[in-house]
């Protein structure tokens, strides 16, 4: 599989729960109709956890990552293109304008290597 990560940082004024419920119920059905070749759209919200050392979390530059799968690289090249353009829809930037802060978008493609193991 071929991935997409986006890094996304909530507005300010919202809360985690806020921001998780906007995204759930708005923003992912809103992305979800214009995402060609998309075999996994995942939201990976962040929970904090204490610095094992120190105790203290510094707070995330992110409060989620979101995974675009797909089955083929030229799709995540395509997408990864668009994604990157300034050709946004419109009422996809207006609705991140609800949610994110825009500014705080970082976006990687991803190619992934991974080990499994029987822990029996």
């Amino acid at each position: 599989m071929h991935k997409i990560l986006l890094f996304m940082k909530r507005r300010s004024d919202l809360s985690m729960a806020e921001f998780r419920g906007y995204y759930e119920a708005q923003h992912a059905p809103l992305c979800r109709q214009g995402l060609s070749g998309v075999a996994r759209y995942v939201r990976r919200y962040i929970t904090p956890l204490a610095h094992p050392e120190t105790g203290v979390w510094q707070d995330c530059e992110f409060d989620v990552i979101t995974e675009l799968w797909f089955a083929s690289q030229e799709h995540r090249d395509r997408t990864a293109v668009y994604l990157s353009s300034k050709c946004m829809p419109q009422e996809i930037v207006e609705d991140e304008k609800q949610l994110f802060d825009r500014s705080s978008f970082r976006l990687a493609t991803v190619d992934e290597c991974e080990d499994r193991f029987d822990n029996d």
